[in-house]
């Protein structure tokens, strides 16, 4: 049985602060877009760490029975995982700036661990 959209984000959650993600932030799109329930959005601090903890994210999600589909590996700038329910942005730094989607779609609930 494929886990909800709860189940994917905790799953999600879990393993970018395994992988030592910063700045992750949640991003409800309940009501906003039907593209999915929850964005989150994270950084990396290098392409070889974007890269790591994308490849990562993509295990938990099979091995949990959730399909998905990435974009951007090859460079690991920017790795979008789009997991149905809940789709995952993977930075770094200077690219998320740029784009800066959390200020796009609204309020934010920040998780896990900050920069240093």
């Amino acid at each position: 049985m494929r886990p909800d959209a709860e189940e994917i984000l905790r799953l999600v959650l879990a393993r970018l602060d395994d992988m030592k993600a910063e700045d992750t932030v949640t991003i409800d799109l309940t009501g906003k877009s039907s593209i999915a329930d929850a964005m989150v959005v994270t950084s990396g601090r290098s392409n070889r760490h974007v890269g790591s903890v994308a490849d990562r994210v993509l295990e938990d999600l099979a091995e949990a029975g959730v399909p998905s589909r990435v974009e951007g590996m090859p460079h690991c700038d920017w790795v979008l995982i789009d997991a149905g329910d809940v789709i995952v942005h993977v930075f770094r730094p200077e690219v998320r700036t740029f784009y800066n989607l959390e200020k796009m779609w609204g309020p934010v609930r920040s998780q896990s661990r900050r920069a240093s």
